[in-house]
Order: C-alpha cells, then sequence, then structure tokens
C-alpha cells in the first residue's frame, strides 16, 4: 500500500504549474527594496538618433513593454527620455507606468560618481530612475589588475547608497560583477543590491552567479540573451524554434524568463521589437528548458570582466 505522504508527493509531481506568471498582463519580478521590475525590457544599447530611438520605443509600448535599459556610455540617455516624455501621453500612461534603467558609466568610477549620477538624471529628464547600476567593476584608463579598481567602485557605491537614500534612485546594483566582486560588495554595503545584471544565455549560464543571487536576494538580469545574434543559428535553438513554431529569439527568451530571470532584447527594427515581446503566450517544456542549459560552456561573447581586481 502507498503511504499518504508518498501519494500526496506523487501527485504534487505530476501537476503541471502554471507557466510563470502568465495571468499578469506585465509579467514581473520582486526586488529586495519591495518593488517590482518588469520581466521583460527593451535594451537601447546601440540604438541612436531621435528618430529610431522614437520608433523602438513606440513600438515597445505598444507590444507591451514597460521597462526600458540605457546607460551613460550608449550615449542616447537624452534621446531615450525625450521620446518618454512624447510617447508616454499617446499611450495613456504616466512615468510610474514604466521602469527605467541607466548605469555609471566606467570613466565616472570614484571620485567623479556624483556628477555621473547627477548627469543621468538630467540625461532622461524624468525625475527619478527606478534602477541605477554600477555599469562595469573597473576604472576607465587604470589597468583591470590596478588596486585602485575596488577603492573606486566602492566609493561609487556609497554614492548610488546616497541617490537612493534621497529617492533619486529607486533601487540601486550592478553590472558585469563577478562572484568575487559581489561579495566585496555585500560585505561592506550599508544597501544591498537589487539587482545583477550579467551576460547570460544557454552557452553561459553563470550558476555560481546565480546561486549567489539566489542566496543573497538579488535578481539576476540577463542581457545578451541571443549570444550577441550567434546563438540564433544554433542547431539546437533552431531545432526548438521549429518544434515550438517560434522564433529562436523567443526561444532563447523565454528559457530565461521561464527561470524568473529577466531579459533585454534590443533592436531598433520595430517589428523585430514586437516580435521579441512575444514571450509569455507559449511554454517551453522542462524537458527543452534542460537541452538549451545543456549547451553551457563558459562562452562569453561580450565583456570579461574576470581580470578586473
Amino acid at each position: 500500500m502507498i503511504k499518504l505522504e508518498n501519494l500526496q508527493a506523487f501527485i504534487v509531481s505530476k501537476i503541471r504549474l502554471p507557466s510563470l506568471q502568465m495571468t499578469e498582463p506585465q509579467p514581473s519580478v520582486l526586488l529586495n527594496t519591495g518593488t517590482r521590475m518588469p520581466l521583460l525590457g527593451l535594451g537601447t544599447f546601440r540604438l541612436q538618433g531621435q528618430e529610431d530611438t522614437y520608433n523602438a520605443v513606440d513600438a515597445a509600448l505598444t507590444a507591451g513593454y514597460r521597462a526600458f535599459d540605457t546607460a551613460a556610455v550608449y550615449h542616447n540617455e537624452a534621446q531615450l527620455g525625450h521620446a518618454l516624455r512624447c510617447l508616454l501621453p499617446k499611450h495613456g500612461l504616466s512615468r510610474e507606468d514604466v521602469y527605467i534603467t541607466s548605469k555609471l558609466g566606467p570613466k565616472d568610477q570614484g571620485s567623479k560618481a556624483r556628477d555621473g549620477c547627477l548627469r543621468s538624471l538630467e540625461q532622461l529628464g524624468l525625475g527619478y530612475i527606478d534602477l541605477y547600476l554600477i555599469h562595469w567593476p573597473g576604472t576607465q584608463g587604470l589597468p583591470a589588475g590596478d588596486k585602485r579598481n575596488p577603492e573606486n567602485r566602492a566609493q561609487s557605491w556609497t554614492v548610488l547608497e546616497e541617490f537612493y537614500t534621497e529617492g533619486k534612485f529607486r533601487a540601486i546594483g550592478v553590472s558585469n560583477y563577478t562572484v568575487e566582486h559581489m561579495h566585496e560588495l555585500l560585505k561592506s554595503c550599508k544597501v544591498p543590491p537589487a539587482v545583477l545584471q550579467v551576460e547570460f544565455h544557454p552557452k553561459l549560464v553563470q550558476m555560481d552567479l546565480r546561486a549567489l543571487c539566489k542566496e543573497r536576494a538579488v535578481c539576476f538580469q540577463a542581457y545578451s540573451s541571443l549570444g550577441t545574434g550567434v546563438l540564433l543559428s544554433d542547431h539546437v535553438v533552431l531545432d526548438l524554434a521549429k518544434k515550438y513554431g517560434r522564433t529562436s529569439a523567443q526561444v532563447l527568451l523565454r528559457w530565461a524568463v521561464q527561470q524568473n530571470i529577466p531579459v533585454l532584447p534590443k533592436s531598433c527594427q520595430p517589428e523585430r521589437v514586437e516580435e521579441n515581446g512575444r514571450l509569455f503566450d507559449f511554454e517551453i517544456s522542462e524537458e527543452d528548458v534542460e537541452r538549451l542549459s545543456a549547451l553551457d560552456c563558459g562562452e562569453k561573447f561580450c565583456w570579461d570582466p574576470t581580470q578586473v581586481s
């Protein structure tokens, strides 16, 4: 005879839970600040020109995006801010309906951090920034192994904490930090980081960083989900795209959000922006999630912060 507790465990194991927040119009994750951040955001890296920025933001808002990611080094904070101020009324939205992320540039790391933060606020012209990140653990102009790098990023974090306390930044975090950089920060900070944004895709699953983030209640966020486009033609991704009747990009992005990992696909083509946003009306099987994860080989297509002291 099957014991009651074993029977219950068997039944639970066979229940197929609903897809991640599929019923929500804007699926989101809860941050350690008590606020929510959308799972889907528009990345704006290499998005230049007022017209292209306006059209991309317009397409994103139409498609249901409510988060936008920029940075000082993208040189488009002012263009994004202008587009949002023009487009939010058109879409019947207010500033509070969108989530804006920007980042402190490496040239402003350390003693210039306050000026860099103020410049981002001024360029965006939106009153406050929902999430502000230290973009890189190093300092522009210093060798990766220079011992001033830890001092500079500690000084930058203190400035971000001040802006957070003042309400100018609603959440603060970091980008491109390694496990070692995270341990260093978590040991000394007064305000813990809400988000770690790093390269993440099936060939770089970042298990150590994800485990650390889970343990310390830091949201792990992905960039370069498509492996700078290389993964779009991977034979496993193409096979699954055919199986689910989806694009390769949608499969790769869905693989991430199904693991509760926010994504930031980027494009200046309105039709591609809309296409990339259709992630919440299908589900990848657990077996296929594992099949994609099995591609992990530690390959980085973007920047490598491991040498930064």
